[in-house]
Order: structure tokens, then C-alpha cells, then sequence
């Protein structure tokens, strides 16, 4: 496996030994807990590595990481993309909001097993939370989801004026980003740039939508029900 090489290669990270053994950490307690509860169903660790370590850390590529401080992950699942950015730019302050709460416990875990501080872990719907920490994160994320529509309208209200909202999408993003052109302009944003990356050794291409906010749009997120019946 060349992961620590095409990091360097293809996004200009350079990892230390701490962290590739802490990445080595991540790796063998997701595959360890993910038989008592249902993570992931990427488990090879090429492809842990690659599908989620690596299109993770393409953030940086798409923000620069030194310029935040502050990321919210909606619905981070086991923990991407935050937490392999936190282990190369451990400056970062994450908060995590995900509604399983096995996989809050999971994360629990994993962040002592990895030794990291500064990430807050909240078991609660995304629309709650956003509803009251509205201009609070320098950048908020959003990987698998849900369409961009919906995910616009929860992260860009949490978003701060001048911050970024990504969505990280698969090879689909076109329709998704059709669709929600217009919620995107109503709830304050500009869709800055859409990135593709191509993860290596042939693991498809990953495409981030970039949403600069710079105004802000009170009354949003709506409750999750008409979110989804009424887009934007």
C-alpha cells in the first residue's frame, strides 16, 4: 500500500509517524468494533484507507486548513471526514453530530484510543443542533448524507459569514447540484467551485461541492419533514 506516498504525491500531506500509527489505530478499532456494530462495509484496508482516510483528507485540498479552526461533520458516521483531518491538522476543533448514538460511543472511543482533544461529540438530529448553532464553524461538512439540497439547508445555517459549506459528493453531483442552485442562493451561499478528485489506485473520483456564505438567512433549517417534501 502507498497511502503515505500519495498523500504526499496527490494532496500534499506529509505524515509524521504519529500519525501513521495513528491512522494504523483508526484502522484495526473500526474493523475490531465494527463487528459488534454496524459501521462501515468497507473493511479491507486497502480500501478503508483509500475510500475513506484518503477521500477524506481531499478537504484540505478544497480549504485551506490552516485558515479554520472550527469544523462541524453532520452525520459523520465513523467519523469522516473529520477525524483524519483532525489527526493531520491537529489545531482543529471538530464537532461531530451524528443520530445513532452507537456511533457517537464509537467515536468516544476512538478519539482516546487516538490520544486527540478538542472534539466534541453530539448525539442529536443535525436540524436540531443547526437550529441552535447557527454562525458557529468556520467550515461545515457533509459526506453520505443526503442530497444536497437537504444538507445545504442544514449546514449553511451553521456555517459563519465568509466560511465554506462542502458537500462531498459521488460521480451523481450534477442533478443534486441542479436541484439545489436556487435553496443554496435563498439560504445566504455562492457555490464557489466544484473540485473532482481521483483517488489512486482506480478508486473512483469524488467531487466537493464548495459553498462560500455571505449572508445570513434566519428560519433555517425547517423541520426535517419539510425539508424533505418541499426543497428549497
Amino acid at each position: 500500500m502507498h497511502f503515505k506516498s500519495d498523500l504526499l504525491k496527490n494532496l500534499n500531506i506529509e505524515t509524521n509517524s504519529t500519525q501513521d500509527q495513528q491512522f494504523e489505530f483508526y484502522y484495526e478499532f473500526l474493523i475490531e468494533y465494527n463487528n459488534i456494530t454496524n459501521l462501515t462495509r468497507i473493511t479491507e484496508k486497502n480500501d478503508v484507507y483509500y475510500k475513506h482516510f484518503f477521500d477524506s483528507l481531499t478537504t484540505a485540498s478544497s480549504v485551506n486548513m490552516n485558515d479554520i479552526q472550527s469544523i462541524c461533520d453532520m452525520g459523520s458516521g465513523a467519523g469522516f471526514p473529520s477525524i483524519p483531518l483532525k489527526i493531520i491538522y491537529p489545531h482543529l476543533h471538530i464537532t461531530i453530530v451524528d443520530s445513532l448514538n452507537k456511533r457517537i460511543v464509537f467515536l468516544q472511543k476512538l478519539i482516546e484510543k487516538l490520544g486527540i482533544d478538542h472534539v466534541s461529540l453530539i448525539h442529536d438530529r443535525v436540524e436540531h443542533f443547526a437550529l441552535e448553532h447557527q454562525q458557529q464553524f468556520d467550515l461545515v461538512t457533509a459526506r453520505a448524507l443526503g442530497s444536497l439540497s437537504l444538507i445545504s439547508e442544514m449546514g449553511i445555517p451553521m456555517t459563519k459569514i465568509g466560511g465554506k459549506f462542502i458537500g462531498l459528493k459521488g460521480i451523481n453531483y450534477e442533478a443534486e447540484l441542479t436541484e439545489s442552485r436556487q435553496g443554496i442562493k435563498i439560504l445566504g451561499g455562492i457555490i464557489k467551485d466544484v473540485k473532482k478528485y481521483i483517488l489512486p489506485e482506480e478508486y473512483g473520483a469524488r467531487y466537493h461541492i464548495i459553498i462560500e456564505k455571505n449572508k445570513h438567512i434566519k428560519g433555517y433549517p425547517r423541520h426535517f419533514s419539510i425539508m424533505s417534501k418541499k426543497p428549497l
